[in-house]
């Protein structure tokens, strides 16, 4: 596909995790190893090149344990084609209209209220808070910072495929580190 086609297959309809996927975290266990981190995603794709992403935190592989949920609302930008297969393309994704984390369970409220208070209300299950341009600790970001990912897209069979992790836990965020391997598929739910 084109990325006119892969932009066209990609509208009309919400994307979604198959599954818990798994991603390696940058926080080390004890013994060194990197901590797994679970997760899921809901995207949904419109004209323009906005997108909308959802993605739920979880405590465990198996999903039962909720942590936080993180809306993204921004721009994507094509970047040309990726060589991880024909059909691949460097998609630069941007939160320039809106970042929010929701806690959703006691523990990660606590959390974010010792590492990330100043500026912030009170953290509480359920109430979500803009975190859009603001500093934000637990994310590395900064006053100001527009959050973005140098990532992939690649559909094959009716499912979209975007990077998978570095295994080292570094993030997509600059160039040099877009993925190189493909992530656990999403399912078009519609």
């Amino acid at each position: 596909m084109t990325p006119e086609q892969t932009k066209q297959f990609i509208s009309g309809g919400q994307w979604q995790s198959i599954a818990p996927e798994i991603r390696p975290s940058g926080i080390k266990n004890a013994d060194g190893s990197l901590k797994p981190f679970y997760l899921t995603r809901k995207f949904t794709y419109y004209p323009g090149d906005k997108f909308e992403l959802e993605i739920i935190n979880l405590a465990d592989p198996y999903g039962k344990v909720l942590l936080a949920k993180l809306f993204i609302k921004g721009h994507m930008q094509w970047k040309g084609e990726h060589p991880i297969a024909t059909g691949a393309y460097k998609v630069d994704f941007v939160a320039d209209q809106e970042y929010e984390v929701t806690p959703l369970f006691q523990g990660f409220a606590d959390v974010l209220n010792q590492l990330a208070s100043r500026d912030y209300n009170k953290w509480e299950v359920g109430r979500a808070q803009s975190i859009f341009k603001k500093s934000f600790a637990p994310f590395g970001l900064a006053d100001g910072q527009i959050f973005s990912e140098c990532d992939l897209i690649y559909i094959n069979n009716d499912l979209m495929f975007w990077g998978a992790r570095n295994v080292d836990g570094r993030g997509f965020d600059k160039e040099e580190n877009r993925p190189t391997n493909l992530q656990i598929p999403l399912m078009r739910h519609t």
